[in-house]
């Protein structure tokens, strides 16, 4: 089929340009070629097309009624190029977005709020989730996510690092001697997340690190609900400074041992290899850079 159309399309071009040199010309092709695409027509459909003499061509009943398809065919492949090449220049279309669900209170969610309301003929498709999907598979554009990229067939690009806090609910903290040390903590019941390793490093203002290793009682598939439990008074946990600002200043948390901080993870875009440069993702993923390139110069 694919060869029978690119035949139509050097039949068109040829009635058009009147002659197989000139069609020839237009298409970059030899001569002999373009007999061999119109010839190629007319043993498939067992007529003939044009009638041709060394001087002129013309065209026989068949190949006129040929001719008007050919023409429509053209014609829709040529709106169709327009219409792509129109949303380049006025984005517009659909992006199916990923992002981790902890991202939920986070300030991306402010990025994807201005994003739609400065492109407001993109339509956002957005999955909030801890479960990672496949991108292929499921047609995803783009894929926020944390940690460590696996997949090396797929793009990526690091955005930001996640800063993380050491917190504790406080009737917790009260039934358990007070820790003199970092080390001491080792001790106490850390909630897990199935996502991540059961171990946390901690750095302090020297440089001085330490990792603490535990084997988890609780072990959850999603931060919320780690964040949840742990104001529940279910143990020790580090989760995106976002999620639990306001339970340290409101005293629904403590952070424990501020003066060592735990180690950021990476945040990154992650997409098809194929996606075109100047396509909706990539103005995502810029858009994206930009407002974190922002939140760093305001120092938030």
């Amino acid at each position: 089929m694919i060869d029978d159309l690119r035949a139509m399309a050097v039949f068109a071009k040829t009635v058009e340009t009147g002659s197989f040199r000139a069609a020839s010309r237009e298409l970059g092709l030899s001569p002999s070629v373009i007999s061999h695409h119109v010839s190629q027509l007319e043993d498939k459909l067992g007529v003939a097309l044009l009638y041709r003499s060394t001087r002129r061509l013309s065209l026989t009943s068949d190949g006129e009624k040929l001719f008007g398809y050919a023409k429509e065919m053209l014609a829709l492949a040529e709106n169709g190029f327009d219409a792509i090449a129109q949303r380049a220049t006025v984005p517009a279309g659909k992006l199916n977005v990923t992002l981790p669900a902890g991202f939920i209170h986070g300030p991306m969610v402010d990025d994807l709020a201005s994003f739609a309301q400065a492109f407001p003929r993109i339509n956002l498709s957005v999955n909030f989730s801890d479960h990672q999907q496949d991108i292929i598979r499921d047609s995803i554009d783009l894929a926020i996510r944390v940690g460590t990229v696996q997949d090396s067939s797929l793009k990526s690009k690091k955005l930001t690092d996640l800063k993380r806090k050491l917190v504790v609910a406080p009737d917790y903290y009260r039934k358990h001697p007070e820790p003199r040390k970092v080390q001491d903590l080792e001790s106490w019941d850390f909630i897990g997340l199935k996502m991540r390793p059961n171990d946390k490093l901690l750095t302090n203002k020297s440089g001085k690190s330490v990792r603490l290793t535990y084997d988890p009682q609780i072990v959850l598939d999603s931060i919320h609900a780690v964040v949840q439990l742990a104001r529940a008074g279910a143990g020790v946990i580090t989760p995106p400074d976002f999620l639990v600002a306001d339970d340290i200043r409101q005293g629904r948390m403590l952070e424990l041992f501020p003066e060592w901080t735990v180690e950021s993870l990476p945040v990154y875009a992650i997409w098809p290899p194929n996606a075109p440069r100047e396509g909706l993702t990539h103005r995502f993923i810029d858009y994206l850079e930009a407002c974190e390139k922002k939140r760093r110069s305001l120092g938030k």
